[in-house]
């Protein structure tokens, strides 16, 4: 297994990161041999940090991290406040909006969030976990 590894981008509040997000998480996949789990991996990436950009006002960054075979892709906010639980998937199937978190929990092994303070704000870090195996 490979050494564990981690990266940190930060973004600012600004929808045109989801893609400076997504190009530098499938680079870093790549180089780092996991590009069987890009299309997976961008897929939970845009969800957690469109949520990130769009529903809060303050900065945001993306967290990849490797260790032990398994992939967490995480975004934290400035918004202390929980995020909204997932839905089932198949009940969102017409819904509007509200099927990021959803997808989320259907497309990875593990989801959960935790309150954690960086930059001097208050957020949160809403993560996932996919397995290489």
């Amino acid at each position: 297994m490979s050494d564990p590894w981690e990266y940190s981008l930060y973004i600012p509040c600004d929808p045109r990161a989801v893609t400076v997000c997504r190009r530098t998480l499938r680079l870093i996949l790549t180089l780092h041999g996991l590009i069987r789990l890009v299309d997976t991996a961008e897929l939970l990436a845009s969800e957690l940090v469109s949520n990130a950009v769009l529903h809060t006002k303050g900065p945001a960054c993306l967290r990849l991290r490797f260790r032990d075979g398994v992939l967490q892709i995480g975004a934290w906010d400035a918004d202390p406040e929980p995020p909204e639980p997932p839905g089932r998937l198949e009940d969102l199937a017409d819904a509007e909006n509200g099927r990021g978190m959803a997808l989320v929990r259907a497309c990875s092994d593990l989801w959960h969030w935790q309150p954690l303070s960086r930059m001097g704000h208050r957020g949160k870090l809403v993560w996932c976990e996919l397995a290489v195996a």
